[in-house]
């Protein structure tokens, strides 16, 4: 029984120092301070087959306070009226703002490879700074480009966003999806501000053109379907070319998945590029999991065998205060504490769903778009 409990005491001590010395750095990001500084952007939106949502998010493109942006608009080998809606979009507004289409026909060597729609709209792009938004997201606020533009300086080479979900009233299970999506920030966020940057989301994420094209683009993994975000920022980002964009009008937030079946499939295809990672971010991503596997396990045994009861609750309800206190200040910080008050229990919940994940991703393939 002393080896589960040095376990247990183990796992707790590695949770702590991802709290305190990693987790919390969120807390003492700022946001970039206000420049003059106008960078001529490119806004890259890919959609395959959401005209529903085009609505919804190109006019709010289009209200962006910003006074030197164009707008790349990529089909992506829609079935539906996508191309239709880009082109009379385009028909609208083009003579007052700078509207491009690349309608990206099925490659039998890329089929339903966003990677390949991408690079084809980068190309098409006239500008250095690219700024990335999907088709199911809106941004926060009308200064959403200038509040992840103003981060680029001439050794920044990318710039990570916030890209949260839209809140549903008296859904548990969008708390949930939200805490997932609150957590992955927090981690992402806190490996880059300690100089290991190793993931971005697309939904909110620039970078400039130079460094697609220095580093080949997506040609190292474009075998992979997955992965045009944080594959890309495994292989570029470093510790001197990043920065964040904290600041509420630098968020997206885009539709929730309102199911429990579809969210696990795209926890799959996400899940599955971390084979692609530098080992250093394999490394402490699976330790920070395996420490948190092991510390509600080994906990679990020790209280239902009563083993120095007291010890054991007390070591569990330091590390509950101190998630309270690092998770609830990000939470905080990113809008989203509504959520405080369900940490340990959609922790619990989420590492039984990577698991699952692990084990289902073994067996078998994920399904991508």
């Amino acid at each position: 029984m002393l080896y589960v409990l040095y376990t247990f005491i183990a796992a707790f001590s590695i949770q702590l120092i991802y709290y305190l010395l990693i987790f919390s750095r969120v807390y003492f990001i700022k946001p970039a301070e206000v420049t003059l500084n106008s960078f001529p952007t490119s806004v890259l939106l890919c959609a395959r087959n959401e005209s529903e949502n085009l609505d919804r998010i190109l006019p709010l493109l289009l209200a962006q306070n910003y006074p030197d942006f164009e707008l790349v608009l990529i089909n992506d080998g829609s079935f539906d009226d996508t191309l239709e809606k880009f082109k009379a979009f385009k028909l609208k507004n083009n003579t007052t703002h700078n509207i491009k289409i690349v309608d990206v026909i099925e490659n039998e060597n890329f089929w339903g490879n966003k990677k390949y729609a991408l690079s084809l709209g980068i190309k098409a792009a006239s500008f250095e700074q690219l700024l990335f938004i999907d088709a199911d997201c809106i941004p926060l606020s009308e200064k959403w480009i200038a509040e992840i533009v103003q981060n680029f300086k001439d050794d920044i080479e990318i710039v990570l966003g916030y890209g949260a979900h839209d809140k549903v009233k008296h859904s548990l299970f969008n708390k949930l999806l939200r805490f997932e999506t609150l957590y992955t920030a927090i981690q992402y966020f806190s490996y880059a501000k300690i100089g290991i940057p190793y993931m971005g989301v697309g939904r909110n994420l620039a970078y400039k053109k130079s460094l697609f094209f220095k580093s080949n683009g997506f040609a190292k993994h474009m075998h992979i379907k997955s992965g045009d975000d944080d594959l890309f920022i495994n292989q570029n980002a470093t510790r001197k070319n990043i920065a964040l964009a904290i600041s509420h009008e630098s968020f997206t937030s885009s539709l929730p998945k309102k199911d429990l079946i579809k969210w696990i499939s795209q926890k799959r295809r996400h899940i599955s590029t971390a084979d692609q990672y530098k080992f250093i971010h394999k490394f402490l991503l699976g330790l920070s999991y395996i420490s948190q596997l092991f510390f509600w396990i080994f906990a679990s045994v020790l209280l239902i065998l009563n083993y120095n009861f007291i010890l054991i609750t007390t070591i569990i309800v330091v590390r509950i205060f101190i998630q309270y206190l690092i998770i609830g200040f990000s939470a905080n910080k990113l809008k989203e504490k509504d959520l405080i008050f369900w940490i340990p229990f959609f922790e619990i919940f989420l590492i039984c769903v990577q698991l699952y994940i692990f084990i289902q991703n073994k067996i078998s393939k994920p399904t991508h778009w």
